[in-house]
């Protein structure tokens, strides 16, 4: 059975703890990030006792764009020739069964399903082998764009950096198939908007993680988004979108405007995906 680890919020202390989910939903308690060596302390978790929060807690996000070739030509486009780089703020991660923001001055908010890696050790100068092993773990993302903005500026940074843009988890696994299938859903509809294997991605994760540490350091916790598949499209007040990714499992947000998303912020979702 594959492993899934998570970063919780203790309700009854609101200590805030990483660990194992079990199959019972119960979490047993680690001493620190699984990545830096954390270990089980007897410590267990029930599953009413707990809310889910971000696995991970980065030093920065870096997200590539147009990794696979179908969205890119959606996009009006090409593949380029080594990635393309961006990056988020950690102010956009938002947790599973949290609600996306829809800004003010945004007219067009649309998802982006995407396969994210954790960082597990220090990465700096690593060819594609080394940086392979840097990679401790696999969750899912949603790269949440103002497409509107993005068209208008002509680069990327405001259009995907709002406070809420990038949800993730639930969870972490540690292995993941590389013909696993992503697909994202809109609220009830059977058909998923996006459906792709991960192995039709452009740059593998390992040659992505290599690129980015020609250029920066990562460091354990670190997230990195590796793109998005063919079949973005738009998200309005009041739907949910749920990414999957087999193997791991399901991510889901709803999507809040004005006066919903002072409610939403105070009462989150944080109820775990029906399917482990």
């Amino acid at each position: 059975m594959v492993q899934r680890y998570v970063r919780v919020k203790c309700t009854e202390t609101n200590n805030i703890y990483y660990g194992r989910l079990n199959l019972n939903h119960s979490v047993e308690v680690y001493n620190a990030p699984p990545w830096l060596g954390g270990d089980a302390i007897g410590l267990e978790l029930a599953a009413d006792t707990y809310q889910l929060l971000v696995p991970s807690v980065p030093s920065k996000i870096v997200a590539i764009g147009k990794n696979y070739a179908n969205h890119a030509a959606e996009m009006g486009g090409e593949v380029p020739k080594e990635p393309l780089i961006f990056l988020k703020p950690t102010t956009t991660l938002l947790a599973h069964g949290e609600s996306i923001h829809y800004p003010k001055i945004s007219q067009k908010l649309e998802y982006e399903g995407e396969l994210a890696l954790i960082i597990g050790e220090i990465c700096k100068d690593c060819n594609i082998p080394q940086a392979q092993q840097k990679i401790w773990g696999y969750t899912i993302a949603n790269d949440v764009t103002a497409r509107d903005l993005q068209r208008l500026d002509g680069q990327w940074t405001r259009a995907k950096s709002f406070d809420t843009f990038c949800p993730l988890g639930p969870w972490i696994v540690k292995e993941i198939d590389s013909e696993a299938i992503l697909h994202t859903f809109l609220n009830d509809e059977t058909e998923p908007r996006q459906s792709a294997p991960i192995s039709e991605m452009s740059f593998s994760p390992a040659k992505i993680v290599s690129f980015i540490s020609q250029i920066m350091t990562l460091f354990p916790g670190d997230i990195i988004l590796t793109g998005t598949p063919q079949g973005v499209g738009e998200m309005k007040s009041g739907d949910r979108v749920r990414v999957e990714i087999e193997g791991i499992g399901a991510l889901q947000n709803r999507i809040v405007s004005g006066l919903d998303w002072m409610a939403a912020s105070s009462e989150s979702d944080y109820r775990l995906p029906e399917k482990l």
